[in-house]
């Protein structure tokens, strides 16, 4: 069903270039270079997790079996995840060979070496945090199950090199920022009124409100069951909305009340980029035309919601005592997230379901200006 504008017409400048398909490039991969044997592998690794047994005779129906079966093992990590997981394991295999050596079957002292020469770096390349170090020993722990070997990350050649990285350059995690609640007003002021403005209004209030992922809101349809690739659905209601996510932590419900006036409304936004864009099915938030008078069919990219937020942020002036890299660098998706549990003037418990944790000690990790000491262990016990 095509999606027209109806009577706005475009009076906006394009903010990014978030509506142009964009190839993406892991920061993991060296270069886009590549030997034979290492095609020959990722073209393994994609097949890699299901095959039938060996004394079993191939057939149409098993082989439909098969790669259904293969279909739901990749579903079981996110998109983004797998990615990583294939970029982890291109850049070890080509770090072996430069060694002189193979990365099957597994050595637990090359890859004890391999940890180490990610922590010290090389020449004017610095060492890599210990959080990503440790993203790919978990991206090579997996890459070895996929092709039937175990990584045993207790041995003492991975372990004791891993404790010494952590003990040497582990630094507290880096936060972004929180966008609170003027912030979000001023950032929303500064997105036109045509189309693509509509959509992008109602992403920002629609996160912030619901304490959203960016995967969330992008994987969002309009009803139950509309596309096989959804990550939920919405309900609109007459006091709010009522979102149905396929979670990090599974199946979850987030309300999202109606606001005190339709200027600052996340709900009054969402109906109004619905009826404007014609969406009754399907993804949600979806692409515009580049003039931006017509809805297109496919769904937004979760990096959509980083850069709307990064060109919003400087264009609204937040943080303007900052250089515009600073600022860039300070903001992301979980900006919003962070700004509802850091604004939101409520119990604790209710944050912590909005945002779907298990416990309220993560829910405190996203509260960046909570009260602090308001319970002061110091004068309790007399002194």
């Amino acid at each position: 069903m095509p999606r027209n504008m109806g009577s706005l017409t475009n009076n906006g400048t394009k903010i990014d270039g978030s509506d142009v398909p964009e190839t993406e490039i892991s920061s993991s991969a060296p270069d886009d270079t590549s030997t034979g044997n290492e095609r020959d592998e990722r073209a393994t690794s994609d097949r890699a997790p299901v095959a039938l047994p060996a004394h079993v005779a191939g057939s149409g129906t098993l082989d439909r079996l098969v790669d259904t079966a293969r279909d739901y093992a990749k579903a079981s990590t996110a998109e983004n995840t797998n990615k990583a997981y294939v970029a982890d394991w291109k850049h070890f295999a080509r770090w072996c060979r430069l060694k002189g050596t193979e990365p099957l079957p597994p050595s637990n002292e090359m890859i004890g070496l391999y940890l180490a020469d990610l922590a010290a770096g090389s020449g004017s390349s610095p060492g890599l945090s210990v959080s990503t170090i440790e993203r790919r020993l978990s991206g090579l722990a997996w890459n070895y199950v996929q092709r039937g070997f175990a990584l045993d990350r207790k041995d003492r050649h991975i372990a004791t090199v891993l404790a010494g990285i952590k003990r040497q350059h582990a630094r507290p995690p880096v936060q972004k920022e929180a966008i609170l609640p003027d912030d979000i007003l001023a950032m929303v002021a500064t997105l036109p009124h045509d189309l693509r403005g509509l959509r992008d209004r109602a992403i920002l209030l629609i996160g912030f409100a619901g304490g959203l992922r960016r995967s969330e809101i992008v994987s969002l349809d309009h009803g139950k069951d509309d596309t096989p690739v959804s990550g939920g659905w919405i309900e609109i209601l007459k006091d709010g909305a009522v979102l149905t996510l396929n979670a990090k932590t599974g199946w979850r419900e987030v309300e999202v009340g109606r606001g005190s006036s339709e200027q600052t409304c996340p709900v009054h936004a969402l109906e109004q980029w619905l009826h404007f864009a014609r969406i009754d099915f399907g993804a949600v938030f979806v692409r515009t035309s580049r003039d931006g008078k017509k809805a297109l069919e496919a769904r937004l990219s979760d990096k959509h919601v980083a850069r709307l937020i990064k060109a919003t942020v400087l264009k609204s002036g937040i943080r303007s005592d900052l250089s515009e890299k600073e600022r860039v660098a300070l903001f992301s998706g979980h900006s919003l997230r962070a700004g509802l549990a850091s604004s939101a003037e409520v119990d604790e418990r209710y944050v912590q379901k909005q945002l779907g944790h298990a416990s309220a000690e993560m829910t405190r990790r996203y509260q960046r200006r909570r009260d602090r000491f308001r319970v002061n262990l110091t004068t309790a016990a007399g002194l």
